[in-house]
């Protein structure tokens, strides 16, 4: 079993997503603790509000008093509500939050049915609860549960300790909340060193994601937005911008998060599994059908980017296994899109997703908002079209003409 432990601001937030899986038939509550009220199933949000406030004194010093666990058994751990509630309460016990009020949610969207418990981090004094080795803490207690429940231990699982990720469908409706959970899961599960690659990785779970620079109301605008797709990456319903799902997805997160991906990526040598992986792949395959599959066997998946004439001008690699996201090009000259596009241009069509430049004018949000939108055919993010590590080697050899140039005339 594998506890998650998130900690935030938002009460609201916390509840308010749980409520959305009871609403949806797809939760329930198992049991709350200090909350007055009997919900059999059903809760009113603020209501639920009020009695947590109790414990939020005005005035605390601590910013984020909101914690927001889950408790994921693994698969084949079959249990009842019974023994979900025991194990609940009794790692809330371990980790020393039975004083405190919180409410047990069952998530059954999933095949992998899995806890959520919200608390509040600060007692009815405005005292913190101790956090200290928190984590740590809490892997001892599961470890404890396993053996007193004989679930299976959390090295044996494959979920790891990476978010469960589901592909975005319109048709199920609350396509907000969808791309909101999806995309952050991304964002914090995988590596990417461009716009490119982040747009080729929620390309696979049906978001497409623009950048998009102009007007609104008459004041300039720089922002991300995302649409929902479908199975063929065509573009469904009105695109939501980033402001309106979370900070940690905006432009400026996505920047950071390409900025330390880079680093991360060098530090780990992420490049080299995949490399190898697609060396195998290339070397081992005469078409490009046969090269998508033996890919998607060593849990890499691959996506062109091709013109209306069909060729290829860009080919991204996502490794599941390295999480990390990488174009052909960085992986060295013969992975370029050139090079693919020598071999496997007759072997046209194919079953991998291909991503086709965009020509769009301008983005209507349906609301009277309409935005113009600056990317005709290439991504441009930041100051330009380029990555971290190309847009410093540029910075570098311009550094190095004007000294050469202050040599010579001055």
């Amino acid at each position: 079993m594998i506890a998650k432990i998130s900690v935030g601001k938002s009460l609201y937030g916390a509840l308010a997503y749980n409520q959305n899986k009871v609403d949806q038939e797809k939760g329930k509550v198992l049991f709350t603790n200090k909350i007055s009220e009997n919900y059999n199933g059903m809760f009113d949000i603020y209501k639920c509000i009020e009695c947590f406030n109790k414990y939020i004194p005005e005035g605390i010093r601590t910013k984020k008093n909101i914690i927001h666990i889950s408790l994921n058994p693994h698969p084949d751990d079959k249990l009842s509500d019974e023994q979900l509630s025991e194990i609940a309460q009794e790692y809330m016990k371990k980790l020393g939050y039975i004083n405190q009020p919180f409410m047990v949610f069952k998530h059954e969207d999933i095949n992998r049915h899995h806890v959520h418990i919200v608390s509040v981090r600060t007692n009815e004094y405005g005292k913190k609860i101790n956090d200290s080795f928190e984590h740590v803490r809490s892997k001892k207690i599961t470890d404890e549960l396993e053996k007193k429940y004989n679930l299976h231990p959390a090295e044996k699982q494959n979920c790891s300790e990476y978010p469960e990720l589901k592909k975005v469908n319109y048709r199920d409706g609350d396509v907000k909340h969808q791309i909101s959970n999806t995309v952050k899961a991304l964002i914090s599960s995988y590596y990417f060193e461009s716009f490119t690659e982040y747009k080729a990785l929620l390309s696979l779970y049906n978001i497409h994601v623009e950048e998009i620079k102009g007007e609104a109301t008459g004041k300039p605008y720089h922002g991300i937005i995302y649409s929902a797709t479908n199975d063929k990456g065509e573009k469904k319903g009105n695109p939501i911008k980033a402001s309106r799902i979370s900070r940690s997805v905006s432009y400026n997160a996505i920047s950071r998060k390409i900025a330390t991906s880079t680093k991360k990526i060098k530090e780990k040598k992420l490049k080299e599994h995949t490399r190898q992986a697609v060396s195998e792949a290339f070397n081992g395959s005469r078409t490009r059908k046969q090269f998508e599959k033996e890919l998607r066997k060593k849990g890499i998946n691959v996506i062109f980017r091709q013109n209306s004439s069909k060729r290829i001008y860009g080919v991204t690699f996502i490794d599941h296994d390295s999480r990390v996201v990488l174009n052909g090009s960085r992986l060295g000259k013969e992975y370029s899109a050139n090079a693919f596009n020598e071999r496997f241009n007759k072997s046209i069509p194919n079953d991998s997703r291909t991503i086709h430049p965009s020509s769009s004018p301008g983005i209507d949000f349906g609301n009277g908002t309409f935005i113009s939108n600056s990317i005709t055919g290439q991504e441009t993010f930041g100051n330009d079209i380029y990555s971290v590590d190309q847009r410093k080697r540029r910075r570098k050899r311009r550094k190095k003409k004007k000294r050469i140039f202050k040599l010579k005339y001055t």
